[in-house]
């Protein structure tokens, strides 16, 4: 019984293992069907947890071990307790159990009652000598909530260039357009792609544009620099240099700004690199440095461990499977001494990690001095590279051998394989979540919201065993519970929001549990329909308020090509289309008819009439914002190329190098790229803004200025 063996169901006992160890057996991609696993996908995920399944006696053993280690333990390894709960979750110990509490907060506490939120130390002695280290979550029953209703702009950072950037966007861009967008527009967010750190690439390997398959999840991109706001950088004493490097990043931002150009992100990242290495050689001031000692400090172990990696890639090449054999655990001797003997380039990388953190929490200042509610949203990617910083330096949290993905599901019938190993739940618990809880305060530093890509994976991620077709994988389940706990305790502590990605296949309980403790959810128009009745678009009074509701987003066609059904003939031209151009044509042109047609009922689309209400392009995209404004949504989403009306989606899923994902600079209609200037200049944009704002402040946030802006 092996991952490669006979696609024969688990037996009895292996599927009571499983079940003890949080292996699912199966799964429902529909409420009226059940699909069961392989018993060769539960015993690989088994044997990724560190279990032996391999053969029936094995797992016979396995379960024997399991059920006597559950039978006889005081205390899982972690504890959760919500504060607002009548419940103690240490009731169910035997009478008499002493108890010592050490807390985050330095105190030494000898029962739970009264204890402040924070993930505290716990030791249980049972009467019969019995003992049990445990960590003990305390966190908020749910998060406040948006403070008031808002609107705000979706942008893909690198795509939003300026007439400063170095051929992508940067953090300086990111501020002057929150700055722009909160005193002009009264908008209360802007929401970003994951800023995280990438694997760096070769000129044989470019490194892979994809936001959501970082290095390092934990710590920021500097590819993502405004290298001139970096105070030392004018005090670079080689200026010819300095101009040479300033020509050089405009002829680059001016490649990019041709119509059909890509942006080259290896372009921008030695040029910056090549800065910042001049700039290195501007000795900090003494408040700088304080500030610069103070961050290393805060961030310990996992900045080293970054920034070791990063210069361990230099050295040996970003393929780790390529570096000496010592050099691949960063616990050994061999690493320690690399450290020491690279010990200035792990320091220029701890210095880059710094001045990427101090221009992310610049921008959330810009946003807020800008009247912006929230301010920046950031997103959090699912997972990490399998090769990168994080899954180096975490290496004993991962399941070895597995990756990431999903079942066969109605959109994909062969299921998704993304490439990302998975944390391993019972490693995470062993810890108190160390990993998990590093990664939500690093972000929340600089945070107004915390968008989680796939957030049904804090309940349970579809595990594919390396070299099997995601049709061999299966769920793993997580403690929802402890992962909910500390992302309610750490949004908490920085006065965010958190919006979960729930779009597509949801567990039932999962939409429920993530609006009990305050987690605003997903909506997009276009999936909004009554499943359960006729299936015609949902009125917008049917709308859930805990979400952020938006027309499209960033794996999705632009609205523009959606009504005009551009995005069937893109995917005609690839070659994508499961069914004849005709009929994917008709479908998407009653799809979209559909709710052209809700529009004009509802009095959002003046001007249209036909059997296909039409008003013109612009007054339709406008349309389709009045309608989210007429839903209860706390949050309405406004994708920035809306107000442009590109046409390309920044990512195709199911395209690899068939298509520039992750690569396009915001366009016109036409595809010419438009700067961050042309877009706070252009009518077109600012006619849509209006509708939002002015809708807002009618049904929540007040609007700044009277009338029109600009």
């Amino acid at each position: 019984m092996t991952a490669s063996g006979p696609a024969e169901p688990p037996d009895e006992e292996l599927s009571r293992l499983a079940a003890l160890h949080g292996v699912a057996t199966g799964y429902s991609p529909s409420p009226d069907r059940t699909v069961t696993v392989s018993a060769g996908a539960v015993a690989a995920a088994l044997a990724a947890l560190g279990v032996d399944a391999s053969t029936p006696q094995a797992a016979r053993a396995a379960l024997a071990v399991r059920e006597q280690e559950l039978r006889t333990r005081l205390l899982p390894p972690t504890v959760v307790h919500w504060t607002g709960a009548p419940e103690n979750p240490l009731a169910a110990l035997p009478p008499g159990t002493r108890l010592r509490i050490d807390t985050e907060q330095g105190g030494t506490r000898a029962d739970a009652e009264g204890l402040p939120p924070g993930v505290h130390s716990l030791t249980a002695t049972a009467p019969d000598g019995r003992t049990a280290d445990a960590h003990l979550i305390v966190a908020p029953d749910r998060l406040p909530g948006c403070p008031e209703r808002s609107y705000g702009l979706l942008v893909q950072l690198y795509s939003l260039l300026s007439r400063r950037s170095w051929g992508m966007g940067d953090l300086g861009d990111l501020a002057e357009l929150a700055a722009w967008a909160g005193r002009t527009a009264g908008a209360g967010f802007v929401q970003v792609n994951p800023l995280h750190a990438a694997v760096p690439g070769t000129p044989a390997a470019p490194t892979d544009p994809s936001p959501y398959r970082p290095s390092s999840r934990r710590f920021p991109d500097p590819v993502h620099l405004r290298i001139e706001n970096i105070p030392e950088f004018a005090h670079v004493e080689d200026r010819e240099r300095v101009r040479t490097l300033l020509e050089r990043a405009e002829r680059l931002r001016g490649a990019v700004l041709d119509k059909d150009a890509l942006i080259d992100r290896d372009a921008v990242g030695e040029l910056k690199r090549e800065a910042l290495e001049l700039v290195r050689q501007v000795p900090l001031g003494p408040g700088r440095q304080a500030a610069y000692d103070a961050f290393r400090a805060e961030q310990g172990q996992a900045l080293e461990d970054h920034a070791t990696w990063c210069a361990l890639a230099e050295a040996h090449g970003a393929d780790r499977s390529r570096w000496p054999e010592g050099l691949r655990d960063p616990r050994s001797p061999e690493t320690a001494r690399a450290r020491d003997e690279l010990s200035d380039r792990v320091d220029f990388h701890s210095w880059l990690a710094w001045l990427t953190d101090s221009q992310l929490t610049a921008a959330q200042r810009a946003a807020r001095e800008a009247g912006m509610p929230v301010g920046i949203v950031h997103d959090l990617a699912v997972g990490v590279h399998p090769g990168g910083a994080d899954a180096w330096a975490q290496a004993d949290h991962f399941a070895a051998g597995m990756s990431v993905g999903a079942p066969p599901d109605a959109f994909n019938a062969h299921g998704q394989d993304w490439g990302l190993p998975p944390w391993r739940p019972d490693r995470l618990a062993e810890s108190g979540y160390a990993p998990y809880r590093g990664l939500l305060r690093a972000l929340f530093r600089y945070a107004g919201a915390l968008r989680i890509d796939h957030v049904m994976g804090l309940f349970r991620l579809w595990w594919v065993p390396q070299g099997q077709p995601p049709t061999e994988g299966t769920y793993v389940r997580y403690d929802a519970e402890a992962m909910l706990a500390l992302l309610v305790l750490e949004a908490s502590r920085a006065g965010s929001l958190v919006i979960g990605e729930d779009l597509g296949t949801v567990e039932p309980g999962v939409r429920e549990a993530l609006q009990r403790r305050g987690v605003l959810g997903t909506s997009v128009l276009w999936f909004e329909r009554d499943w359960e009745g006729d299936g015609r678009p949902l009125a917008p009074e049917h709308w859930r308020a805990d979400c952020l509701a938006t027309a499209t987003t960033h794996d999705l066609p632009p609205t523009a090509a959606r009504l005009t059904g551009d995005h069937v003939e893109l995917r005609d031209g690839l070659g994508l289309l499961a069914h004849p151009v005709e009929e994917e044509r008709a479908a998407a042109a009653a799809d979209t008819g559909e709710w052209l047609t809700l529009l004009a009922r509802l009095g959002l689309l003046q001007g249209a009439s036909g059997e296909r209400p039409s008003a013109g392009e612009e007054a339709e995209i406008q349309a389709v914002h009045r309608f989210l404004l007429r839903t209860p949504a706390r949050m309405i989403g406004v994708w920035l190329p809306d107000g442009t009306g590109d046409r390309r989606p920044q990512n195709l899923p199911g395209t690899w190098d068939q298509y520039p994902n992750w690569r396009l600079p915001i366009a016109d209609a036409d595809g010419r790229p438009v700067t961050l200037e042309d877009l706070t200049a252009s009518p077109r944009l600012r006619a849509l803004l209006d509708v939002l704002r002015e809708g807002v402040g009618q049904g929540g946030r007040p609007a700044v200025n009277a009338g029109r802006f600009g």
